[in-house]
């Protein structure tokens, strides 16, 4: 009796474990992505003006002040920002790594942590769906011209807004 319980449980541990997906930190995501490139954090305080402008672009309210940005370097030219938010899906939060070329259109979206059940999580394939995408050029709004995904709305919700509020935010501070 006591083997069967054993072999239930090693089973189910092993089941869990091939279905959890191994998260990188920023760091890593961001020199995988742009190849022998040099990163700099740059740590911005936004004022009262930003942070309405913002909120006016993107129709997302803003819930911190203080935003740090990766601005990444091949010698001396800027070939990309990255900006890491966190939100909430529906009850844990979700880590997303957004990445903006310096004319200010998506890049690579990647998931760096997902703390809700794994269902809810969203495929690459539709992550990759952003490239290219410009806030004064893309509605950028779920079901117009971001897919949802079927089981997954508030994930595909959370991400696509997500995405609006960090174009925003470029645009307000390095944007010309």
């Amino acid at each position: 009796m006591c083997r069967r319980c054993l072999t239930v449980v090693i089973l189910l541990l092993g089941f869990t474990l091939a279905l959890s997906r191994e998260f990188k930190k920023p760091e890593q995501a961001l020199l995988q992505i742009y190849k022998k490139a040099q990163l700099e954090v740059k740590k911005i305080v936004l004022s009262q003006e930003q942070v309405q402008e913002v909120q006016r672009l993107s129709g997302v309210r803003i819930d911190k002040k203080e935003v740090s940005w990766y601005i990444v370097k091949k010698g001396s030219q800027t070939i990309a920002y990255g900006f890491v938010d966190t939100h909430v899906v529906r009850t844990r939060t979700e880590v997303v790594l957004y990445t903006i070329t310096p004319e200010g259109k998506l890049d690579v979206v990647e998931v760096l942590a997902f703390n809700e059940p794994l269902e809810y999580m969203s495929e690459d394939q539709w992550l990759k769906l952003f490239a290219g995408k410009q806030l004064n050029k893309d509605p950028l709004k779920l079901k117009r011209d971001i897919p949802n995904i079927t089981g997954a709305t508030l994930t595909a919700r959370a991400i696509t807004d997500n995405a609006r509020k960090v174009l925003a935010l470029w645009q307000v501070l390095f944007g010309r």
